[in-house]
């Protein structure tokens, strides 16, 4: 679409580049602007330079409707985005009343004492609008100049989407008229993604010019996502509804949900719907299966706990895993899972658990088990499920996929 909105999102400071810290701040701006028709055309990371900063401001209103900036807007020598931002807009810095009144108030309230430095932080170039921030010292600025808006925020995640949520998007929202723009995602499993996109040819070849279809592989789950732009929203979530309930026909054998939602919230809906409960035992995962399920809220309602029994020991005295097992089978091993699991059930007293314990490499692997040999049981004390799986990345990936092929098995076992 020619006449869509257009944003750039600039993130400034040296320890980005440098793989100290990362940005999290762009995707989440993204995703808002993105779910209110405005297009982000562009995403730069630079460094705290002043030259830097005013060649990217000069280069990218050439080419968006809207730049925003995340951070630079510290108390610290280094943060050099106000004095820089004076230089562009041809301004000089001034005190702001509210914003002064509010660094007293943070610093008197916690009874800390108020540097000079702290003082600085209500200075701010004479020619913006000040976005005050309710949850820190820095204030933001909002600058229009020729046609376009520039927004300068703290790269503190928490502070910027503050001040996106309370005051930019809002002030976006009313300055532009914004194309309808409508998203549905679902989830599947077991299939690549090239073998899915082979199935899908012929609903992709009649897909209209405004909908399309994206692949997004992670960590053994393929989401496929239809997009749609329009001028009436309604109309264009008609038509995607439509669509979207004929890809999940043909994705029905492999789909997970239908929803772009996390799988511990996946299976502990499905939990909460069939009144059930779950634990965990874990020995290669060291809990992420658990902290996947407990990041979702409302999940004491159907996680009672987990095991966490990463030496052999505490398999055999927290699990009641047999010695005579792990000496014949070794650790790794449809055996072990399956009274991992038995133990889990017992100890933790739920309806459902799951077990597994693997090599997460680099090294640890053998001929017969090389790293990523992983090993799985799910069920109840009805029915039990095991699976073995041969993983080839690093260890982080290794152990997410094993998170998620358990979770998904158990996911599976419930719907039977």
């Amino acid at each position: 679409m020619d006449n869509r909105i257009t944003t750039s999102i600039v993130t400034i400071g040296d320890e980005l580049l440098i793989g100290q810290t990362i940005d999290t701040n762009s995707a989440w701006i993204a995703q808002q602007l993105n779910g209110m028709g405005i297009w982000v055309h562009r995403r730069v990371a630079i460094g705290d330079r002043r030259q830097d900063i005013l060649d990217v401001l000069k280069q990218e209103s050439a080419l968006s409707d809207i730049v925003l900036l995340t951070g630079g807007l510290g108390p610290t020598a280094d943060d050099i985005t106000k004095p820089t931002l004076c230089e562009y807009f041809n301004t000089r810095l001034i005190q702001n009343e509210e914003a002064l009144q509010h660094v007293l108030h943070i610093f008197e309230s916690r009874g800390l004492p108020l540097l000079n430095r702290n003082l600085e932080q209500s200075m701010v170039p004479e020619a913006c609008t000040v976005i005050q921030n309710a949850r820190g010292s820095a204030p933001g600025m909002w600058f229009e100049k020729d046609g376009t808006i520039y927004v300068s925020m703290p790269g503190v995640p928490h502070e910027m989407q503050g001040m996106m949520e309370s005051y930019v998007l809002p002030h976006l929202a009313a300055h532009f008229e914004t194309p309808a723009v409508v998203h549905q995602t679902l989830i599947t499993s077991g299939m690549g993604e090239s073998f899915v996109a082979e199935r899908l040819v012929a609903f992709e070849a009649q897909l209209p010019s405004y909908v399309s279809l994206a692949y997004l592989p992670n960590f053994s789950l393929l989401k496929l996502r239809l997009s749609a732009f329009g001028s009436d929203k309604l109309a264009v979530a008609a038509e995607v509804s439509i669509l979207f309930h004929e890809l999940k026909a043909l994705l029905a054998d492999i789909l997970v949900t239908d929803r772009d939602i996390p799988m511990g919230q996946v299976l502990g809906e499905l939990l909460l719907e069939k009144g059930k409960t779950v634990g965990t035992a874990e020995s290669c995962t060291g809990g992420l299966i658990a902290s996947w399920i407990t990041a979702i809220p409302g999940s004491s309602a159907y996680f009672k706990g987990s095991v966490v029994t990463y030496a052999n020991e505490m398999k055999m005295k927290l699990l009641g895993v047999q010695q005579d097992t792990l000496q014949r089978e070794g650790a790794v091993s449809e055996a072990v899972v399956r009274e991992m699991l038995a133990g889990a059930l017992q100890q933790l007293n739920t309806d459902y658990g799951i077990a597994v314990s693997g090599i997460m490499g680099p090294s640890g692997g053998t001929p017969e088990k090389p790293v990523g040999t992983v090993w799985i049981a799910v069920g109840s004390r009805e029915k039990v499920v095991t699976v073995k799986h041969h993983l080839r990345y690093d260890r982080d990936r290794n152990t997410q996929m094993t998170a998620v092929y358990a979770m998904n098995e158990l996911r599976k076992l419930i719907l039977q």
